[in-house]
């Protein structure tokens, strides 16, 4: 039941999701949760990485400190890192912007047999890019009329992206991690007023919360263009982190459990094939 609240549904606006859940649960507990949740998640990368006929990806977007970093990084704690490829999506490089805006993120799809993880992706071309059209100019691309025709042909190109790798057999899932602009300024002053902190900070954080209700308009719109029950969004909690990383893990756990994945199975000519390497090993010793 607590995954199908965090479902996205086309009927309610972001703004009705909660960025908390009541009073927060105990952290003892919430440790404890997360623990065995991370636990069905490797054990569940390692039948995919064995199957390897197909591949998951877990998109993560969110306002600046909604804990995209550091959820990434408790989720995923104790999976093989050689099954396991996570993206991260900054500025583009000058190599970047000369291809098309979906190249960089297609570059990094993860192969079959592998979980994918992008930290901020091709939603990106929907968000900063709406917000601050003024990039555009630094994008080597004929200059559009951004007009509504515009974006929507780019959910169009967003959709069909998604669609074609589901079609083949890479399996999509988004997460919004719902941050309240209450919370990211207490974050933003915990990354100035701790000294370990520091490097975290960039002014450019506090500038765009100037441009917060812009941002949430933006994602509403990108967020219901490109929901469906193939490619789901899920939007989650995101002002107390444990919390927040037990809902996603969960979720991470529950969309590889429905794969119904198993270890490949051996047919006979493979078990003939199996006890000769066997007996060859045994009679290594009577040579």
């Amino acid at each position: 039941g607590r995954m199908r609240e965090h479902l996205y549904d086309v009927n309610r606006t972001l703004d009705s999701y909660p960025t908390r859940l009541g009073d927060d649960p105990d952290e003892g507990l919430l440790r404890e949760t997360l623990n065995k949740t991370v636990s069905a998640i490797v054990d569940q990368q390692k039948l995919l990485y064995a199957d390897r006929s197909q591949a998951v990806l877990f998109l993560f977007q969110g306002m600046d400190c909604s804990g995209k970093d550091s959820t990434i990084k408790h989720v995923l704690s104790g999976v093989n890192p050689q099954g396991v490829h996570v993206a991260n999506f900054r500025e583009p490089t000058h190599n970047e912007t000369a291809h098309s805006y979906l190249w960089r993120y297609w570059r990094e799809m993860p192969r079959r047999g592998q979980i994918g993880v992008f930290n901020r992706s091709f939603y990106e071309e929907v968000i900063i890019m709406r917000v601050h059209p003024e990039l555009f100019d630094t994008r080597h691309m004929p200059h559009p009329a951004l007009d509504e025709a515009f974006w929507q042909s780019r959910f169009g190109d967003i959709s069909a992206l998604e669609e074609h790798l589901t079609r083949n057999g890479i399996h999509i899932v988004k997460f919004f991690l719902n941050l309240s602009r209450e919370e990211q300024k207490e974050r933003l002053l915990a990354r100035i007023n701790r000294p370990r902190k520091h490097w975290k900070f960039d002014p450019q954080d506090v500038v765009e919360r100037d441009f917060w209700d812009d941002y949430r308009h933006v994602y509403q719109e990108a967020i219901s263009a490109t929901h469906s029950d193939l490619c789901p969004w899920y939007i989650i909690p995101a002002d107390h982190k444990p919390t927040m990383r037990c809902l996603v893990a969960r979720i991470m756990a529950e969309t590889l459990m429905a794969l119904g994945l198993e270890y490949p199975r051996s047919d006979p000519e493979r078990l003939a094939e199996l006890e000769a390497a066997k007996q060859k090993l045994l009679n290594e010793d009577n040579l």
